[in-house]
């Protein structure tokens, strides 16, 4: 089956560019990431997410997920699971290992799922 690959464009925007600061995500007390190398997306009408790079995740705590999405804009996405201590979280970033051109800056980097861990930037 084959899948659309769409352009992004007026009708559904996609930016991506450095954000200027510090990003940092923690599940409960513990530092999952933290870098000064973030980029923000904008992807149309939805909030901005910040992609980490995968070198700023602490990779002690990272578990594989069998789990994968599609987005036609950015391609396939893999995740991660994140374990701490007794506590895991199924799925809590997500990752384009070959991101399509329009976004392919964000090769290398993980955004993660605020509603499952918290995110200050």
């Amino acid at each position: 089956m084959s899948r659309p690959h769409l352009i992004p464009g007026p009708d559904h925007p996609i930016t991506v560019e450095p954000h200027d600061g510090r990003v940092t995500v923690r599940l409960g007390d513990t530092i999952v990431a933290d870098t000064t190398a973030a980029l923000a997306l904008r992807e149309s009408s939805y909030p901005v997410a910040y992609y980490v790079p995968l070198t700023d995740v602490d990779q002690n705590l990272l578990r594989p997920s069998d789990t994968t999405t599609y987005c036609p804009y950015k391609g396939e996405a893999s995740y991660y699971s994140v374990a701490v201590g007794d506590q895991a979280v199924d799925d809590v970033l997500w990752y384009y290992p070959e991101p399509y051109d329009a976004v392919g800056t964000i090769a290398g980097h993980a955004a993660f799922y605020p509603s499952k861990v918290q995110i200050s930037d």
